[in-house]
């Protein structure tokens, strides 16, 4: 089925469906609370080492989006602070270098990184994308390098 419209209901047409944005922002909000799902909530790291304090001074959150190419690890590091690390995509296996413990962290999971243990980050077989939140202080680094390491990121 065909249908002719004149050149003028086509103009119609377009001023009043540009015109639909701007009505739906003066629309009154409907107010509600959001849907809550705690990732991670912990006292102690991966590794079962407890948080013990946090840095004194100013407050510093950082956050980072790190990936990690198939098949790579980070180089041996610590942290001098408390941090996250949120797997978007892949998986990310953690070694701690002193007791060798390891865990698989998968994509959609969260987790709390070891303080002051020498540790590190492998990808699986595809990238590991990474998001990492650290509660720390300014000018102070969220990843110090183990010795004869190279940075982490």
């Amino acid at each position: 089925m065909t249908f002719k419209l004149g050149s003028a209901t086509i103009t119609f047409l377009l001023a009043a469906t540009s015109f639909t944005p701007l009505l739906a922002q003066n629309a009154p909000l409907k107010v509600q609370a959001g849907q809550r799902e705690v990732l991670l909530q912990t006292d102690k790291s991966w590794n079962g080492k407890p948080y013990k304090h946090y840095p004194t001074g100013q407050v510093q959150l950082t956050t980072l989006k790190v990936t990690l190419a198939p098949h790579t690890a980070l180089p041996w590091h610590t942290h001098p602070f408390p941090n996250v690390v949120y797997v978007l995509s892949g998986t990310l296996t953690l070694h701690d270098k002193a007791s060798g413990k390891t865990l698989v962290v998968h994509q959609g999971e969260a987790v709390g990184e070891s303080v002051d243990d020498v540790h590190r980050g492998e990808a699986g077989d595809q990238p590991a994308v990474l998001i990492i939140t650290y509660a720390g202080v300014p000018n102070v680094p969220t990843s110090i390098p183990a010795k004869g390491e190279k940075a982490e990121y």
